[in-house]
């Protein structure tokens, strides 16, 4: 039996590979491509297949999927189980065969609806719609490997789902450095990594599922009663866990309006929210649902209970510090891993920026990836739905009053309080129903790690100076800098938690996790 914390060191490890991963590919992007046209219109067409990526692997098929087949496992029928697997798997094919077909076909038109901006610029429309055409495949194949994931996770094999991501990475950067020189418009061949990476990433997973004799034969079936009980929380599913990435791709859209470079800051501020968010935030959503969902099973609510305080204590404890460091160094970070010829000083200003105003939700977009599941583990759909209509106006009403006065940063703003709101409606309705009961401690936990993180940024905001300042050293010395900054800023933060008082014991109460060997 492996408990909680090493199956979420195993998934934060292999995330922590693919977030480095991804800082890699996006220097490489930032270096050779820069902020401009072309580069707002790969980010266009991979937004929505990448938004797909993180709904169906961070989100649908957790909070629809893995409750049901926990059940399904639970009953030890394996031959109900393989029939649903196989039904789930024809179901998942036939919808995304046809969703990729009507979007591949429809590119100009889906450009012109996530990106409106672009109509008046025919060359940048035209080429974001080619892209689009070889990035929206990537949603079929991503679906798949969603569905194969989730199965190895409800099963306790969390290594091969939490290194799968890693991949993506390793095929742009891929692309980018070797693929790229050798066509006529080098852009062109992000979009074919994408397409390359979603082959890869299912094809990895295959062998981990048949080892444990679950890899599906797809089938068209729908009068299994567990396939019908997934159907009918997909949709709610859809929208509960997705108000966070939908905030995210409103801000794609309306940047689109905006100056020359808006989309392309906005990626890469909310490529470096997502760092903490997917180490920790997703790591431990990831691991705790089938848990809950076990225990919601046995119907033990104090433990379910204890499995969520514990959670969010973590949660606390290190998405308060991640927030308030990289507001801190916003500015050195995009100097460091962005400037170039191609990245100027006003790129690293303007992207630092709404790093600043997306550092301000992050506590709430870490909150959501835990709270979420303490509905959907007890098949809860409807209150996430409602919550998550509740924050879509708000997030609309806030982006559109504040894109204006505010630019590109106004957008990451409205997102940032919306999501905040998100999390603070989930938490509001699981206490108020009484389905976490808090545990002792929480009121000194609080102030504690809010003096050690304002003590931390405050040193940190004294002594690093501009990002102008940042971009006037040479890349190694920024290196450097920035690398003695991070550990220097975690260091303070950690004694100052000793000082107040703050014990590693007080976090280490953790609920156990069955895995399948």
């Amino acid at each position: 039996m492996t408990s909680v914390t090493a199956s979420i060191a195993k998934v934060g490890g292999n995330i922590l590979l693919s977030r480095v991963l991804g800082f890699v590919r996006d220097l490489v992007i930032a270096r050779l491509f820069g902020a401009d046209a072309g580069t707002d219109a790969f980010f266009v067409a991979f937004k929505l297949p990448n938004l797909f990526r993180r709904l169906f692997a961070e989100g649908i098929f957790s909070m629809a999927f893995v409750p049901v087949l926990s059940q399904y496992r639970e009953k030890g029928d394996q031959l109900a189980l393989k029939r649903f697997l196989d039904g789930v798997a024809g179901l998942v094919m036939v919808t995304c065969s046809g969703i990729t077909l009507l979007g591949v076909l429809g590119a100009p038109l889906m450009i012109l609806i996530f990106a409106p901006g672009f109509a008046d610029d025919a060359a940048q429309r035209e080429l974001a719609a080619t892209m689009f055409r070889l990035t929206f495949p990537y949603l079929f194949f991503i679906s798949l490997t969603a569905l194969a994931g989730a199965i190895l996770n409800t099963y306790g094999r969390f290594g091969v789902p939490s290194f799968t991501p890693a991949l993506l990475n390793l095929v742009l950067i891929g692309c980018a450095l070797w693929l790229a020189p050798w066509m006529d418009q080098p852009i062109m061949a992000l979009a074919w990594g994408v397409l390359i990476a979603g082959v890869a990433q299912l094809a990895f997973q295959l062998p981990s599922l048949a080892r444990l004799g679950l890899l599906p034969r797809p089938r068209i079936e729908t009068r299994d009663p567990g396939i019908r009980r997934v159907i009918e929380r997909i949709g709610p599913a859809l929208l509960g866990v997705s108000a966070a990435q939908i905030s995210l791709l409103l801000d794609t859209l309306l940047a689109s309006f905006l100056a020359t470079g808006s989309v392309s800051w906005l990626y890469y501020s909310d490529r470096l929210m997502e760092f903490p968010l997917g180490i920790l935030a997703v790591a431990i959503g990831t691991v705790i649902l089938p848990g809950l969902s076990q225990r919601h099973a046995a119907q033990d609510p104090k433990s379910f209970s204890h499995t969520l305080d514990w959670a969010l204590r973590w949660i606390l404890l290190l998405g308060v510090p991640a927030a308030v460091g990289l507001a801190a160094l916003s500015g050195p970070l995009m100097a460091t891993l962005f400037y170039s010829t191609q990245f100027g000083i006003e790129d690293v200003e303007m992207a630092a920026f709404s790093l600043r105003a997306y550092s301000l939700g992050i506590l709430g977009l870490m909150g959501i990836k835990v709270l979420a599941p303490g509905y959907y583990a007890r098949l809860d759909t409807k209150t996430p739905v409602r919550i998550a209509i509740i924050v879509l106006i708000v997030d609309l009403i806030l982006s559109l009053s504040l894109m204006f006065p505010l630019g590109h940063s106004g957008l990451a703003l409205g997102t940032a309080i919306a999501v905040t709101l998100n999390a603070t409606l989930l938490l509001r309705g699981l206490l108020r129903a009484r389905i976490l009961r808090p545990e002792p401690g929480w009121g000194g936990l609080l102030i504690k790690v809010f003096v050690a993180a304002l003590t931390m940024g405050g040193a940190i905001s004294a002594g690093t100076g501009t990002a102008v300042d940042w971009t006037l050293m040479p890349s190694g010395e920024r290196v450097l800098h920035l690398a003695a900054w991070i550990a220097g800023g975690a260091t303070l933060y950690a004694l100052t938690l000793r000082l107040l008082g703050i014990r590693p014991s007080v976090l280490m109460r953790r609920p156990p996790v069955r895995e399948t060997r």
